[in-house]
């Protein structure tokens, strides 16, 4: 996109501003498969892609099978001293559940496994209307906004991040053993990155501002 020269009498519905460096520039859709990028920071503005909606909802359903997988099955075996211990995701989140660390453990659950959850939820809730031609659901542009509120906290790589560091330190005390947990987090976690580069924030904007009528 380029800058405009005289943006002072054209309509809101016309602009669209950079959420990085607050470039404002005359709305110009771009074809399928096309980007509509930021002069300044390069930041990507617009990038509708043909079935992306189906592709998001697809992945949201599957992330939200993971998670709750994930939190179930055992995430890692460590075996020393001829003692074995299995945890899953949520039994290590929680293992400082008591005392004045309860706090601290249940933000790091949420983190982990409920703020991803919800978002996905959030998501299918807002894009199955659009995607079949339907009005908006109820309060699904304040949904929308709530997931995107939510998205720096979904921590759910930055925990993958910090179990291989800590791997590295374990191996040389105890064996480990990977359960079905850590293979479906590992999915789980290119899935979300994978949705978030899919998602054209502001066609769902757009889609939600402006529904299709039947």
């Amino acid at each position: 996109m380029s800058d405009a020269i005289d943006l002072s009498n054209a309509p809101l519905e016309e602009l669209i501003v950079c959420p990085v460096c607050d470039a404002t520039y005359r709305l110009q859709r771009p074809e399928k498969g096309d980007r509509a990028v930021c002069d300044r920071c390069h930041k990507v503005l617009i990038a509708p892609r043909r079935k992306a909606g189906m592709e998001i909802i697809a992945i949201s359903v599957a992330v939200v099978v993971l998670i709750i997988a994930a939190s179930v099955f055992p995430f890692l075996q460590i075996s020393a001293a001829g003692r074995t211990n299995a945890v899953s995701v949520l039994d290590a989140a929680l293992s400082f559940a008591d005392g004045p660390l309860l706090v601290l453990a249940l933000m790091t659950a949420g983190f982990i496994m409920f703020v991803p959850l919800l978002r996905m939820l959030l998501t299918l809730y807002v894009l199955v209307p659009i995607v079949l031609d339907r009005p908006p659901a109820r309060h699904a542009m304040r949904a929308f906004r709530i997931s995107e509120a939510m998205r720096p906290w979904s921590m759910a790589e930055i925990f993958a991040l910090g179990c291989a560091v800590a791997l590295v330190k374990v191996a040389d005390l105890a064996t480990v053993t990977f359960g079905p947990a850590f293979w479906m987090f590992g999915v789980l976690v290119v899935l979300v990155i994978a949705q978030d580069g899919f998602m054209c924030r502001w066609s769902v904007w757009n889609s939600l501002e402006h529904p299709k009528r039947r």
